[in-house]
């Protein structure tokens, strides 16, 4: 053996060596699998094919069929799932592309929504602030205006003695 022959022989090995080798059982008959899945990968994989194959088995008049037959409508079924399963995927594809836009949507009308509220507390912090200086303003007049006001009772007390004043020289 070259050293070329060894070469090459130790890249396949170490190829195989990454490999998971287990046996399965399909249809009756013991296969060898090979990947770079774990053993249980591949086992549930051959219990697929037996379902399948078992499904198809059920059918009446199908034991009748030719071999090639047989293969042909398994191959058909595996296809069919295969394809049924991608057209869900691109449903749950863009079902979730819907979702994402809903979510973005929904973020934007959110921080919208915040920057809107924000606007309205400050104005109404802006208001309170002008309220309360507007109450002191006011405290500010009530000795003024008290002030105002007992001068006018006084005036008032003192209308009627000048009335009565007027009226009797008036009679």
């Amino acid at each position: 053996m070259s050293e070329n022959e060894k070469d090459k022989k130790t890249k396949a090995e170490k190829t195989m060596d990454s490999k998971n080798y287990t046996d399965v059982l399909i249809n009756g008959k013991i296969y060898t699998l090979g990947g770079a899945e774990e053993e249980s990968y591949l086992q549930q994989v051959a219990s697929y094919i037996n379902e399948k194959m078992s499904g198809l088995q059920r059918q009446p008049g199908f034991q009748r069929q030719s071999d090639d037959y047989k293969s042909v409508m398994t191959y058909l079924n595996l296809a069919d799932d295969y394809f049924k399963e991608r057209q869900y995927a691109a449903r749950l594809e863009n079902e979730n592309q819907n979702l994402e836009k809903e979510t973005y949507s929904l973020k934007h009308e959110l921080v919208s929504t915040q920057m809107k509220l924000e606007a309205v507390l400050k104005d109404l912090e802006e208001r309170q602030r002008e309220l309360r200086r507007q109450m002191k303003e006011l405290m500010l007049r009530i000795p003024e205006r008290e002030e105002a006001l007992a001068v006018s009772e006084t005036a008032r007390e003192a209308e009627p003695e000048q009335s009565g004043d007027q009226n009797s020289l008036e009679g």
